[in-house]
């Protein structure tokens, strides 16, 4: 039975040690999320998301990032999640297209800090939420999900929390199996998130509420609500009302054994993943040939076709291709603060090297493994050309980040908000989580 083969993965997850690469994995998703949520504070989902917690309140429970309150258990779980996806800076896992960090480590953290957990817990819950997030969409299958118009990232996301709250509330297995099938019966999101002009409703669907679902489903259940015990196995299941020709085995498959946060990407570059192969390309390039924007004549991108939409000329900065693209040249680099400056997409500097940007979808891409390739072409004002393929984005399942990398993304996010001291304060006691007795021990350290 599928639904008594998680409710026991899950009731259990924190009785069983990790091995140390999943430890060193889940600290380095932990830290690249809390950055995450941090630099939202400053965005505009996260101003409504802050200012919105105001509005629904609550016992003071737990913790909220950014604001030093405390409010309501669910209140502070959504806010939170809706601070994680408040940009486009968090984790990625391609196979199941999710993101899992947003719905997962929020409601890790605050469930965490809810109960008093210690870190070493936080970081089993958050490991046990990966396997379980991704699993759901692989189950479903991503081509079910695509051709039916559903958001792949909030459906597994809501089961994600949920795994991950429910263990941190030490949920028992017939428990556990009550918050699976009120998960289920919230499940839910719509691919027409893609046409959000200013990234709200998508922090909601990516990671707001997923884990609004997935926590509310675990609060039920600890105030005594009963239910349905086999959501994924009855006459009317989960897996018939999403996918009846899924892939049912995949929910279930290497429980355990084959942890999926081990699969999870780490964005490199503080924008969307689409752009990600393309900054890599560039940076490469400056780094060999010495570039400045005077000596470019043309310079020509080519990306996979769907990643190529998703991000040509786009309104938001850190979504838009052409625009990163000139500010990484006219900058030497790219910083997370270039990445969000609306009010620069008007500068005349970057309107006119965008003139000689181009970008190209490029169907031979479009099935390549490594996914989400890319390539950068440059023609000189000298007359020569210069070409970089990325083939394995940076950050990527197939070329990590060491940890030194991912603090240094961690700092770019951090140091502006927190100085380098307290950033530096915060990235020992994340990377320090397996010694930490008290989650809510952190709470000075995420306060702005």
């Amino acid at each position: 039975m599928i639904t008594d083969a998680l409710a026991e993965y899950i009731s259990s997850a924190l009785s069983k040690p990790l091995p140390p690469a999943v430890t060193l994995k889940a600290k380095h998703h932990v830290l690249d999320t809390v950055a995450a949520m941090l630099s939202g504070t400053q965005l505009l989902p996260g101003e409504r998301a802050l200012a919105y917690a105001d509005r629904l309140g609550g016992p003071p429970e737990a913790f909220v990032l950014g604001s030093g309150a405390s409010t309501g258990y669910l209140t502070a779980a959504f806010v939170n999640a809706l601070l994680a996806h408040a940009d486009e800076t968090d984790d990625s896992h391609a196979p199941s297209l999710t993101h899992p960090g947003c719905s997962i480590v929020p409601a890790a953290l605050t469930t965490a800090d809810w109960t008093r957990a210690s870190g070493e817990d936080l970081l089993r819950a958050v490991v046990l939420g990966y396997d379980v997030c991704t699993r759901v969409n692989l189950a479903i299958t991503v081509p079910v999900l695509e051709r039916t118009q559903r958001s792949t990232y909030s459906i597994s996301g809501a089961f994600g929390a949920m795994a991950a709250a429910a263990a941190l509330t030490r949920l028992d297995f017939d428990a556990v199996r009550y918050a699976l099938s009120y998960t289920a019966q919230q499940a839910s999101g719509l691919a027409s998130w893609r046409r959000d002009l200013e990234h709200v409703e998508k922090a909601f669907v990516f990671a707001g509420m997923p884990v609004r679902a997935g926590t509310s489903a675990v609060d039920m259940v600890l105030n005594g609500f009963t239910g349905v015990a086999d959501v994924f196995d009855g006459p009317t299941n989960f897996m018939g009302a999403f996918s009846p020709h899924g892939e049912p085995g995949e929910l279930t498959r290497g429980l355990g054994t084959d942890h999926e946060i081990m699969r999870t990407n780490i964005k490199r570059w503080p924008v969307g993943s689409p752009i990600q192969a393309a900054v890599d390309s560039l940076t490469a390039l400056m780094a060999e040939h010495d570039l400045s924007p005077e000596r470019i004549e043309r310079l020509t991108v080519r990306l996979p076709t769907g990643g190529a939409e998703t991000v040509d000329d786009r309104h938001m900065p850190d979504i838009n291709l052409q625009h990163i693209m000139a500010v990484t040249l006219l900058d030497g680099g790219l910083v997370f603060t270039a990445s969000q400056d609306y009010a620069r997409m008007a500068a005349p500097d970057v309107v006119e090297l965008k003139k000689r940007i181009r970008l190209i979808g490029d169907a031979s891409l479009d099935d390549t493994d490594p996914p989400r390739q890319g390539i950068v072409e440059i023609d000189l004002t000298d007359g020569r050309s210069l070409r970089h393929h990325t083939r394995a984005v940076r950050g990527t399942y197939d070329n990590p980040m060491p940890e030194d990398e991912v603090v240094r993304k961690a700092e770019d996010l951090l140091v502006p908000l927190l100085g380098a001291q307290r950033c530096a304060e915060l990235v020992r006691a994340v990377l320090g989580l397996p010694n930490l007795d008290d989650v809510q021990r952190l709470r000075p350290l995420l306060t702005l």
